[in-house]
């Protein structure tokens, strides 16, 4: 059952906290977890990889097209979306682009009083990595507000990786990456 939660209540506070904490874990014992992966895969490469993705998302990659999402599936999973929320995606990355648009820095070139140039030219990464959270819930507005600023900015090269649990990328997700 779902408990609702008022801050009106006198004893607001405490229920909130108790539904925080029950989902909190140990920043230390996550760090001890991670450090373990990382250390792991980098030792022993994509078999690690895949034997963590058996692990923590329940599935097996059988073969080297369980290891990506084509752009197919992506634009695919887009033009499936029911209209609302197609174009609530596409509002959101219009806003997203618009807004840093509005911030990308200019090249600076001048000499000052003792005549000396001085400048600044602003270029952007070739390729960016993008991690897109979606073990408990899909976030499609992580991959918006990364990618977007990102492109805007000149990133040639995007990747995006995100959670497939039992092998199943979520949509929203995928619709993201098309926009």
């Amino acid at each position: 059952m779902t408990a609702l939660l008022s801050t009106l209540q006198p004893d607001f506070t405490a229920r909130f906290d108790r539904i925080v904490d029950a989902r909190r874990e140990s920043d230390s014992a996550v760090a001890g977890q991670v450090t373990d992966i990382l250390r792991t895969v980098k030792q022993r490469g994509d078999a690690a990889v895949s034997e963590f993705t058996q692990r923590f998302d329940g599935y097996a990659l059988a073969d080297d097209a369980d290891w990506s999402i084509s752009r197919d599936q992506c634009e695919q999973a887009y033009h499936e979306l029911v209209p609302e929320l197609r174009d609530a995606l596409e509002l959101a990355a219009a806003r997203i682009r618009s807004y840093h648009e509005a911030q990308l820095p200019e090249d600076r070139d001048y000499v000052d009083a003792a005549g000396v140039r001085l400048g600044a030219i602003w270029r952007p990464v070739d390729a960016a990595g993008l991690y897109v959270p979606g073990g408990r819930a899909a976030y499609p507005s992580s991959l918006l507000m990364n990618a977007i600023p990102a492109r805007v900015a000149g990133v040639e090269r995007l990747v995006v990786v995100t959670p497939t649990p039992k092998g199943n990328a979520n949509p929203l997700v995928l619709a993201a990456a098309h926009i």
